[in-house]
């Protein structure tokens, strides 16, 4: 797997970070920040509400601020990158997380940490949307679903050991000490970054920041059916397993009856899962045509579905029961991360960035609105997530037959 050479010199950094292997491990800690972020502090809500004097849904809500903020910047990172270049935007927004962690380890009431999380937010995309498009700058066809399924391994780390790293500093330090980890991360990160990453868009090949444009350009890919389509499966399906990372508090704590620093509980199946999904669809790639390893992640995600929905009728909330599904369905939804991913960029050469933006914008959209409306519903019953996984997961699956029909 090559990359393809740069006719303008725009890599002025070691040649180590132009490898598939240093990408994939650069690209997979950008991604990685957003979700890192997301739950690291989860095990710490109920000392939150505590020390700031706020209610259980007040802290939830802090959430629901960085994933709305999330949601609203990630339609601007890609296009942003377009104009500018990967490297820089990146390095900029990094910095600014950095700064944001620190406003939230020194809020003082629970609107002041409502504001830095929105801060957070604002910036946390980068990673993940630059990161897409620097996949596509640099391969083409199986060698870019390889990179992608790779970066995928790797960042599937982050959900498993973010909210255990976080567990034990709350235990030991106390709230605020999980955002400080956050900012030496950040800081750490912008400094491998800095050293490491290159550039990966020619100045040739960059795109103008005039609205006219940018009207056309954001028209042209959102009217796209099989865009919107293939958005909507990446979506769906990843929304049936994020229910139970929004729920993980009342999930882990008060259904299965665990400690603060038992979350391992649930993100260490979600992310044996996603290692194995990923490792799977990486030795498919070139072997097993896209429709053919989308239907196989599908089949997975409907058995682990089918599974959840038995445990509940039958059994009572438990372990290690009640978290073997997700195990099978992470696995499901990796295979088909990279296929519905690609299919959702391929279109738009030209605009990669921005592409990758709207995808993630419109990801991070449906995630806030199940954060503030749908796992509020359903976290009061183990069952009851079993069935929001279930319908999720169908309905994520007609729209990557749609996709298929309509491409």
């Amino acid at each position: 797997m090559s990359a393809r050479p740069s006719s303008t010199g725009v890599w002025p950094v070691s040649e180590r970070a132009a490898s598939p292997r240093g990408i994939a491990l650069l690209l997979a800690a950008l991604a990685a920040l957003g979700p890192f972020s997301i739950d690291a502090y989860l095990p710490s809500f109920p000392d939150i509400a505590d020390k700031l004097g706020a209610s259980q849904l007040q802290v939830q809500q802090t959430l629901s601020a960085y994933l709305s903020a999330f949601a609203v910047m990630t339609l601007w990172h890609g296009a942003i990158s377009d104009r500018f270049g990967r490297r820089r935007v990146i390095l900029v927004a990094l910095a600014l997380f950095a700064l944001a962690s620190v406003g939230c380890a020194a809020a003082g009431s629970i609107g002041q940490l409502w504001f830095w999380r929105a801060m957070q937010g604002v910036t946390a995309g980068a990673g993940i949307v630059i990161g897409r498009a620097i996949v596509r700058d640099l391969f083409d066809g199986a060698a870019a679903q390889r990179l992608m399924a790779q970066i995928t391994m790797m960042f599937a780390l982050a959900p498993a050991l973010a909210p255990l790293i976080g567990g034990w500093l709350q235990a030991l330090f106390g709230w605020r000490m999980v955002f400080v980890f956050l900012a030496l991360m950040t800081a750490a990160l912008w400094l491998a970054c800095w050293r490491r990453l290159p550039e990966t868009l020619p100045p040739e090949r960059r795109q103008s920041l005039q609205p006219a444009y940018l009207a056309r350009a954001y028209w042209q890919v959102l009217s796209s059916p099989a865009f919107l389509l293939a958005c909507a499966a990446l979506s769906l399906n990843f929304a049936g397993f994020f229910i139970y990372v929004l729920a993980a508090p009342v999930f882990l704590m008060r259904h299965l009856g665990l400690p603060e620093t038992a979350f391992l509980w649930l993100f260490g199946p979600a992310m044996c899962g996603l290692l194995c999904g990923s490792w799977l669809s990486s030795r498919l790639a070139g072997k097993l045509s896209p429709a053919k390893t989308i239907a196989l992640g599908y089949a997975l995600m409907a058995i682990a579905a089918a599974l959840n929905l038995a445990i509940n009728l039958t059994l009572p909330p438990g372990l290690p029961w009640s978290v073997t599904p997700l195990l099978v369905y992470t696995t499901g939804m990796a295979l088909t991360m990279p296929c519905l991913t690609l299919l959702a960029l391929d279109p738009f050469p030209a605009q990669r960035g921005l592409a990758a933006s709207c995808q993630t914008f419109l990801q991070s959209v449906f995630n806030s609105l199940a954060a503030a409306l749908v796992v509020p519903l359903l976290w009061g019953a183990t069952l009851h997530l079993a069935l929001g996984m279930s319908g999720l997961m169908l309905l994520g699956g007609l729209a990557a037959l749609a996709q298929r029909r309509w491409r």
